[in-house]
């Protein structure tokens, strides 16, 4: 009998544990419809939001890399990154503001901030102050290695965003997104490793 107890006790917790975790996933499942009749949920807010921050410090290393001694592909590669990034900021400010959600600051809000928000600590991909630092002080072939070397990490941490993205959200024009920019950014990824092996 009590071998039975304990094991019907041990259930009954088990299934407790269970709801306790899955309660904690719910608020992002949860669907949302916006004052336009799109709908959204909180996993969509966590993209756009963070996804914000983490273009706009892409942005700032493009900054960087103006006035500087450049290979021509590598001039290439940044204006892409701007053309694209820029506006892609634009649409993800649009979606909050519809969805009455907060613009998230950024380290381009800030003269000389150099992504270095605590926000950004646990976005995948996203340098440091010392980072930016680093690469704002570094020159000629040594700046262009390290630019390349850092947006390679800095563009696989946004396809892990975007994948999540794809998975969790259910804003269509929010998960389109995500998967443009995880496919871009994968074959810029390749242009940049090919231009760090030549």
């Amino acid at each position: 009998m009590i071998k039975k107890f304990a094991a019907l006790l041990c259930v009954v917790l088990a299934f407790a544990v269970l709801t306790a975790c899955g309660g904690d996933d719910e608020p992002s499942l949860k669907t949302h419809t916006a004052a336009d009749g799109s709908n959204f949920n909180d996993a969509d807010v966590t993209f756009a939001t963070e996804m914000i921050q983490h273009h706009a410090q892409a942005l700032t290393m493009v900054d960087m890399a103006q006035g500087r001694e450049l290979d021509p592909e590598v001039v290439a590669l940044v204006e892409g990154i701007r053309e694209a990034q820029a506006p892609e900021i634009e649409q993800m400010v649009d979606w909050l503001t519809g969805w009455d959600k907060p613009i998230p600051e950024t380290s381009r809000d800030h003269a000389h901030a150099h992504g270095d928000m605590e926000m950004d600590a646990d976005m995948p991909g996203m340098m440091s102050a010392d980072d930016m630092a680093q690469l704002e002080a570094a020159s000629g072939a040594d700046f262009q290695r390290m630019w390349l070397e850092m947006m390679i990490e800095h563009h696989e941490g946004a396809i892990k965003m975007a994948k999540t993205e794809q998975e969790r959200g259910v804003s269509e024009p929010a998960v389109e997104l995500a998967k443009a920019i995880a496919s871009s950014q994968d074959a810029e990824i390749a242009t940049m490793k090919d231009l760090l092996d030549s």
